[in-house]
C-alpha cells in the first residue's frame, strides 16, 4: 500500500528520456527496447561474439583454459545508455538508477536456478571509508529485494588494497588481484553469486571465483550488469 500511494504522487519516469515511466519502472518501454543486449556471447565468460556465433560456443580463453567460475550472467554491453545509468549509480551515488538496472536484471533472472546467496565485489575497508560507497552492494541489496535471495556484504572481503583495474593492463590486472580476497562460508554455501557491474577482462571475477571455490562453493556465477569487448 506505501508503495501504491508513492507511485500514486510520484509516478514512474524514465530515467533516460524524462518521459514516462512503463510497467511500474523508472524507463519508458521506447528506452528499454533500445538497452544495448548482449545477444550473442560466450557460454562461459560472456564475451560478446561475432553476430551469427552458434548458441552455447567458449570463445577462444575460456576453451583453452576454463575459468573458477560457472558461468558469467550479464544481460547488456556496456554501451549507451546502460554505460551512463551504471556510472550515475558508481560515481554519483544516484541510487534510483542503481535500482531501476537491478530491476530489469531482475525480471532476466526470474527463471533461473536461484543461488543461496548474493555476494557483492568488495571494496577494501579503506577505499569503502574514503568513498562510503559500494555500488555492488546497492545493486546486491535491490536484486536481494527484487528476487527473495538473501544477500550480505561481509562474507566475500578484498584484503589489501589495489590499484584501479582500468589503469593496468592485461597481465597487470591479473597479478594485481592475486589473493586478495577471502570468503567466510560458515553458512556452508554450495550455490553463490557473486555481484559487479561492469566485467571488461574477468579478472576480478576469476579472483573472486578462485576464493570462493577453495571455501568449498561448488557453483559460482557472476551477475555483471554489462559486459565489454575486451577478452581476459
Amino acid at each position: 500500500m506505501v508503495y501504491n500511494w508513492r507511485r500514486l504522487f510520484f509516478p514512474p519516469r524514465c530515467l533516460i528520456c524524462g518521459q514516462a515511466g512503463d510497467d511500474g519502472l523508472d524507463i519508458c518501454s521506447h528506452c528499454r527496447a533500445g538497452l544495448p543486449r548482449n545477444r550473442t556471447s560466450c557460454s562461459r565468460c560472456a564475451l560478446p561474439l561475432p553476430p551469427g556465433s552458434p548458441a552455447g560456443v567458449l570463445c577462444g580463453s575460456c576453451a583453452r583454459k576454463p575459468p573458477a567460475f560457472s558461468r558469467i550472467i550479464t544481460p547488456w554491453l556496456y554501451e549507451a545508455p546502460i554505460d551512463d545509468l551504471i556510472q550515475q549509480l558508481k560515481f554519483q551515488q544516484k541510487l534510483p538508477a542503481g535500482r531501476l538496472l537491478a530491476q530489469l536484471f531482475a525480471r532476466e533472472l526470474r527463471q533461473r536456478d536461484r543461488p543461496s546467496l548474493l555476494a557483492p565485489v568488495p571494496l577494501h575497508d579503506k577505499q569503502l571509508k574514503t568513498r562510503g560507497f559500494n555500488h555492488s552492494s546497492e545493486i546486491a541489496r535491490a536484486l536481494s529485494r527484487e528476487l527473495g535471495i538473501p544477500w550480505s556484504p561481509w562474507l566475500l572481503r578484498k584484503l589489501r588494497e589495489t590499484p584501479p583495474q582500468h589503469n593496468l593492463g592485461k597481465r597487470q590486472r591479473k597479478q594485481n588481484l592475486r589473493r586478495c580476497f577471502s570468503f567466510d562460508n560458515r553458512g556452508n554455501h554450495r550455490h553463490v553469486a557473486v555481484i559487479d557491474d561492469v566485467v571488461t577482462t574477468a579478472t576480478t571475477a576469476a579472483e573472486a571465483a578462485k576464493t570462493l571455490r577453495k571455501a568449498g562453493v561448488e557453483k559460482i556465477e557472476i551477475w555483471a550488469l554489462a559486459r565489454t569487448p575486451m577478452n581476459r
